[in-house]
């Protein structure tokens, strides 16, 4: 468990269907946001060497190296939550017979979905990287795949709330207030525009269809 990236997307699906602990949500978030980037990868690359966006050629570039930095590190993510989960996991099943093993095992804990943290923030922050270059894209990639860039956009935002759900369900059981409100704050400011920027995506993706000729 935990090598999602090498293996067929049915074992994934059918492993995320069974009573099996991983994958979950958290995974998932990962994924969509890794199928969301990668459809602004192939805007992208659809859209370079046309003389039409010549213009726009270097600014596209750019989009698409990024895009697929975020690409490979969302997918790495797939496999990072399954990993960080079992430690959450393997932590609850400690003893606690005993005041000694209650200690030990709450502080196991803590400190499990403290690191598991890590996976769901770093999600929301390459998904909110995403939507701005689909922002982006959406006025100068190849308007013959627009509709591809509102379908990524969808999938960023979705991305984008499921990571902010991980991140303040994990919060729910870590004692340390200082870190609690230091994480709530840090997701709120990625997830503050989420919405927005996605809508404005939106619309221009339905104005960009009904223009085509």
């Amino acid at each position: 468990m935990g090598d999602y990236k090498s293996e067929r997307l049915e074992k994934y699906v059918d492993d995320l269907a069974a009573k099996l602990p991983a994958p979950g949500g958290g995974s998932v978030v990962a994924l969509v946001g890794a199928l969301g980037v990668g459809l602004l990868s192939m805007v992208s690359n659809f859209t370079l060497g046309k003389e039409k966006y010549k213009q726009s050629e270097e600014e596209i570039k750019k989009i698409l190296n990024r895009s697929e930095d975020l690409r490979e590190r969302l997918t790495e993510l797939v496999d990072e939550d399954i990993r960080v989960y079992g430690k959450v996991s393997s932590a609850y099943k400690l003893p606690r017979a005993t005041d000694k093993e209650k200690e030990v095992r709450s502080q196991a804990i803590e400190k499990a979905c403290k690191d598991a943290l890590t996976v769901p923030m770093e999600v929301a922050r390459c998904c909110t990287e995403g939507l701005n270059l689909a922002r982006r894209l959406v006025e100068i990639g190849n308007v013959r795949l627009v509709s591809d860039v509102g379908v990524a956009a969808g999938l960023l935002e979705a991305a984008l709330k499921g990571a902010e759900f991980n991140v303040n369900i994990n919060l729910k059981v870590i004692e340390d207030r200082g870190f609690v409100e230091e994480k709530k704050k840090a997701i709120g400011s990625l997830v503050r525009d989420r919405l927005k920027i996605k809508d404005e995506i939106l619309k221009k993706t339905e104005e960009k269809i009904e223009n085509i000729t």
